[in-house]
């Protein structure tokens, strides 16, 4: 059985491969967690997955996508964020915190009030203004972003270094840097986004500056022992955007830098990048974890409307990724880890519950045999 095969990262041990990706919220006040990311989280550390991660979490309170986002920019924030790790870790549940600045995606309403940029002139929650590597807007109509001057650059790098001390501080076992969807390293990276002639942009090597030296302060403050993921859009689904083989440059420097997973996605730079419809289908993204996989010879995360066990299954055993992660389909079934072992006949798929369910459960599946 390989989706419920252990796995060893640096020090940590992951009894399975079933990870939980980080899903915003936008409920917390000032970057503060509240109840509802209790009762959020309380549901999944039950659910008896290897890993789980808080959501993207802001280092600095310009870099959140919403005025709703959790924030680790301040000390303050520290005790909140512990509380979930030690619930997570009262279940033998790994946990990872990403650590993301939005850059021109900030300043946005939460997606339930639609996520477009907050209006101007707004008396409550105003706007504030974004960065990014140059001056171009994410699209017609949407504000236009700053472009970061050298000093800037380096204050939001610093501030990386200063939200993993934090992570380390709250305990958490892993950290996961966001490098996609659009965000700030990713527009970095990204061509479309990234017009810049200085040592930040421009070639390849000159775009791949900015994320690998995050990944240098990150690393050098968290722990050698401890793994590092990093999440990147492998492709950016646009003509003359990121292709495939430029991540795979990328993730070999990252990994020399200390990257221990990469977390396989894509898309996200603008609407036109993002995957249509047509294109979503069960495991969509799963060949560019297993191209980062293999060609830079690293660990790899598949993600992307992964929801069978047999599905996930095979992804482990094909060599296609080391790990899968699920967060819509885990927020539709908080015990899909359970019921995979169910399905794929696992000996004894009940010791991924709590000791206060077995016994119930297993007397429930013999009436129903």
């Amino acid at each position: 059985m390989y989706l419920f095969s252990n796995l060893n990262l640096r020090n940590l041990n992951l009894k399975n491969r079933i990870v939980l990706s980080p899903m915003c919220q936008y409920r917390a006040i000032e970057g503060h967690v509240q109840d509802w990311h209790f009762l959020h989280h309380s549901r999944f550390a039950l659910g008896g997955m290897a890993l789980a991660f808080i959501e993207a979490t802001g280092i600095m309170p310009e870099g959140r996508i919403t005025h709703g986002c959790t924030g680790i920019w301040d000390d303050a924030h520290i005790d909140g964020l512990s509380r979930i790790v030690k619930l997570y870790k009262s279940q033998n549940v790994a946990v990872g915190i990403q650590l993301a600045h939005a850059g021109r995606r900030a300043s946005c309403e939460r997606l339930e009030d639609g996520g477009q940029p907050i209006p101007k002139n707004r008396n409550f929650e105003a706007r504030w203004d974004t960065i990014a590597p140059s001056s171009i807007e994410e699209k017609e109509g949407f504000p236009i972003p700053k472009s970061m001057t050298h000093e800037e650059i380096l204050k939001v790098i610093d501030a990386f270094k200063l939200a993993t001390k934090r992570s380390l501080e709250a305990g958490f076992d892993v950290v996961e840097i966001h490098g996609a969807h659009g965000y700030l390293i990713h527009s970095f990276f990204s061509p479309i986004s990234n017009k810049r002639n200085d040592d930040f942009g421009g070639d390849l090597r000159r775009r791949m500056n900015f994320p690998i030296m995050v990944t240098e302060a990150v690393r050098e403050i968290w722990p050698e022992e401890k793994p590092l993921f990093f999440r990147l859009s492998c492709v950016d689904h646009i003509k003359g955007g990121i292709s495939i083989e430029d991540s795979v440059e990328l993730v070999k420097e990252l990994k020399l830098h200390g990257v221990d997973v990469v977390d396989c996605s894509s898309g996200g730079m603008s609407d036109l990048s993002n995957p249509t419809k047509q294109s979503f289908y069960p495991s969509f993204q799963v060949p560019y974890s297993e191209k980062i996989k293999n060609d830079a010879e690293i660990k790899s995360m598949a993600v992307g409307l992964i929801t069978e066990g047999q599905q996930a299954e095979n992804i482990i055993k094909n060599n296609q990724a080391d790990l899968v992660a699920l967060g819509r389909e885990m927020m539709s079934d908080a015990n899909w880890a359970y019921r995979a072992a169910l399905n794929l006949g696992v000996n004894d798929p009940y010791e991924f519950l709590p000791s206060s369910y077995r016994y119930y459960l297993k007397i429930r599946e013999e009436f129903l045999k």
